[in-house]
């Protein structure tokens, strides 16, 4: 999960550069095709899918159509929301995931994981308004933090529905059903876009966003995040999600931008001693 926040924070600067140059549902259905590729790939070189896979394919249905809804609201809110807002509602992910993991799974959060992610989220805030109170009382809501936060409630409960529906497959099987899933669904809904696309004037900051997002906000972190939601509970896997503004800062300096004042340091700690304590807490969420 540690290295899922890394990969995942790309998607932010990357996503805002070309959010306004391809629709949201044309970019997500080459990204989910190509991903699918990807790990259909090592799927088959490590034998194929298993007959249990095969088993309920509605299942993958599911998963695909809510994590498809996920990053078709992300690219979509990303027209109109700075990436630094979008981080910030993006932060509300773990609690939304500890609600519905205990609709769907019982577990319970304990006063002190509660504890543990409200620290998180204070840091992680600290993190993404660069330690200045002011922008961070003026923050407004807009109309593409309102998409981004629907979508953000999509991946909250994909991740306990991983555990929910999960009949034993490997992470890697599981992973190629979901996103052969999302593909179809994609490239249903997302066929108009698709012929209304002139994938031949492009600016080379799509392909770039497709490429990044296919291998490794897709293909990587797909895998990853099913590895951990069947080890781990809902709120603590999501709460690695608090460190994400942390790598999008350096994200930013790799990519240019100037860096952060100092006393975004104490955001950071906050998000790593949110992390050492649902770390240490290993019975803090218990399935009845």
């Amino acid at each position: 999960m540690l290295l899922f926040s890394a990969l995942v924070a790309g998607s932010f600067p990357l996503g805002a550069a070309a959010a306004n140059d391809i629709s949201p549902l044309a970019l997500n259905a080459v990204r989910f095709v190509l991903a699918a590729a990807i790990i259909g790939t090592f799927v088959a070189w490590r034998g194929g899918v298993p007959a249990v896979a095969r088993d309920s394919l509605w299942r993958y249905g599911a998963l695909g159509g809510v994590f498809a809804v996920y990053f078709v609201l992300m690219f979509e809110g990303l027209k109109t929301a700075a990436p630094v807002s979008a981080a910030a509602v993006f932060t509300l992910t773990p609690v939304l995931a500890a609600g519905f993991g205990w609709v769907l799974l019982r577990q319970v959060t304990t006063p002190r994981i509660a504890l543990a992610l409200t620290l998180g989220a204070c840091g992680a805030l600290w993190v993404i308004f660069r330690a200045d109170v002011s922008a961070l009382l003026a923050f407004e809501i807009g109309r593409g933090e309102w998409i981004y936060l629907v979508g953000c409630a999509a991946h909250a409960l994909y991740t306990p529905m991983v555990r929910l529906l999960n009949r034993g497959e490997s992470a890697l099987v599981f992973t190629f059903g979901t996103l052969v899933a999302a593909s179809a669904i994609l490239l249903v809904v997302g066929a108009p876009a698709l012929v209304a696309t002139d994938w031949t004037t492009l600016p080379r900051t799509v392909w770039i966003a497709i490429g990044y997002t296919a291998v490794f906000a897709s293909a990587a972190t797909f895998t990853l995040l099913q590895f951990a939601s069947l080890r781990l509970p809902s709120a603590k896997v999501m709460a690695y999600t608090y460190l994400v503004p942390a790598w999008v800062t350096v994200w930013g300096i790799a990519l240019g931008d100037a860096p952060p004042p100092v006393e975004m340091l104490i955001g950071v700690g906050l998000t790593i001693l949110a992390l050492v304590a649902l770390l240490r807490d290993g019975n803090a969420q218990k399935s009845l």
